[in-house]
């Protein structure tokens, strides 16, 4: 059984190019059949692609060129996809679903994409028995990256970062007050992560009254007149601000202003705008925690080094995934031949023992019972050894051996399957 991986992604092509060839969850159902036999396609932001498994070699081109049918896509040239077989191809998932393939290093989303593409196949029946092992393997993988690992504890983003300093900071989020002030785009990212993350209350204002309910639309808030953004702030327990002014919105007076009414509540300010929109004296109050662009990229990258001291062990656990993946791939491919020696040995087993019960007709039930126990185990402890080097690393080697010694009878189609096995779990 062939393994086949065609796939294109952040690391081969630019966005304008991977968005050509981004499914729907509801374009898989049409999708998928189109592939003529086993297959799964995997479709996220950053990459598109498709895991077949057969019978015979599929090479990367017509697999590329009903991708590009499927998306009415003329213009993209063959070797912005690349093209894994075997082993190299479910190393590449596993390390998919591990988060270490990702643009950002770690990241949780993928493991439940993974497991969404596989649920996708299962539904529109183009799955096999294989597909479903090299998912269900690549999904325990990832699920051990994340559990054994700390590959996805740091946050590596502004906005995944401003939600750890919420939560180390204020605390427990489900009773906390956001206030944006004149946001831009990181700005906006980091107001909306705090909301999906627990924060109930979003205010938005802005010097522009129409700017302040445009903001507020779009994150979900409810606007505050710039004039009262004292005492927004003193409600407020994070403020995002991220404007293009070029002075300071809120000096340390105002600031002191608004900590005096707060009855000692921390206070954070995250400030990711360039120029800095807080002046940076309100940090030296008290309650008060002060975050620029600076602080915030500086935990960004330690937290990114300390995603990167991760891989190495969540490497580990990819090539343990593979070992177990490869060895079951070559388990599957001597079954055939196995099944057919324990096969003969039965019937030769049964054909004995009934010649001597012609011969010994005066046995009684025990002894008959005894005989046919001696036959069994005799056959069990003879068949041991062949079947244990087969169920071994090279047990497709001895197939061949095993079925030429005792003569087995095996169709064309299971030797063929025996023998193609591991070089296709290969690679090959």
């Amino acid at each position: 059984m062939h393994i086949e991986l065609v796939g294109i992604s952040h690391q081969t092509a630019l966005v304008s190019v991977r968005e050509r060839f981004a499914f729907a969850p509801e374009e898989l159902p049409a999708a998928l059949p189109r592939f003529g036999g086993a297959a799964v396609l995997l479709s996220t932001c950053n990459r598109t692609e498709v895991y077949l498994a057969s019978h015979h070699v599929i090479t990367a081109p017509p697999v590329v060129s009903l991708l590009q049918e499927l998306k009415g896509d003329t213009d993209t040239p063959h070797d912005a996809f690349y093209h894994s077989t075997g082993l190299e191809a479910a190393r590449h998932l596993f390390r998919v679903a591990a988060g270490i393939e990702s643009m950002v290093l770690g990241e949780s989303e993928i493991l439940g994409q993974v497991r969404s593409a596989f649920a996708a196949a299962t539904a529109a029946h183009t799955h096999n028995a294989v597909l479903s092992q090299l998912f269900h393997s690549a999904i325990r993988v990832g699920r051990k990256a994340r559990n054994q690992t700390a590959i996805g504890r740091h946050s590596v983003s502004i906005s995944s970062t401003a939600v750890s300093l919420a939560r180390e900071i204020v605390g427990d989020l489900s009773a906390r007050t956001v206030l944006v002030v004149s946001a831009g785009e990181a700005g906006k990212l980091a107001a909306r992560s705090l909301v999906e993350h627990g924060a109930p209350k979003l205010l938005v204002t802005n010097r522009s009254a129409a700017r302040a309910r445009e903001l507020a639309g779009q994150l979900g808030g409810r606007t505050i007149a710039f004039s009262h953004l004292g005492e927004a702030m003193a409600k407020a327990d994070i403020v995002i601000s991220s404007s293009a002014a070029p002075d300071y919105l809120i000096d340390r007076d105002a600031t002191a202003q608004a900590v005096a009414g707060r009855n000692g509540r921390p206070l954070l300010l995250i400030d990711i705008a360039v120029p800095r929109d807080i002046d940076p004296a309100a940090r030296d109050l008290p309650g008060v925690h002060l975050y620029d662009i600076d602080d915030l990229q500086e935990r960004v990258d330690r937290n990114r080094n300390n995603r990167q001291q991760e891989v190495a062990e969540v490497e580990h656990l990819v090539e343990q995934g593979v070992r177990q993946f490869a060895a079951w791939m070559r388990s599957r491919g001597v079954v055939p031949t196995i099944a057919a020696l324990r096969s003969r040995a039965e019937m030769l087993r049964e054909a004995e023992l009934s010649k001597t019960f012609r011969r010994m007709r005066d046995l009684t039930p025990d002894q008959r019972a005894g005989v046919e126990a001696m036959a069994s185990a005799l056959v069990k402890k003879l068949l041991h050894d062949p079947i244990d080097r087969l169920k071994g690393d090279d047990g497709e080697r001895y197939a061949a051996t095993v079925r030429d010694i005792f003569a087995l009878d095996a169709d064309d189609e299971t030797s063929k399957s025996e023998t193609n096995g591991l070089d296709a779990a290969a690679g090959g």
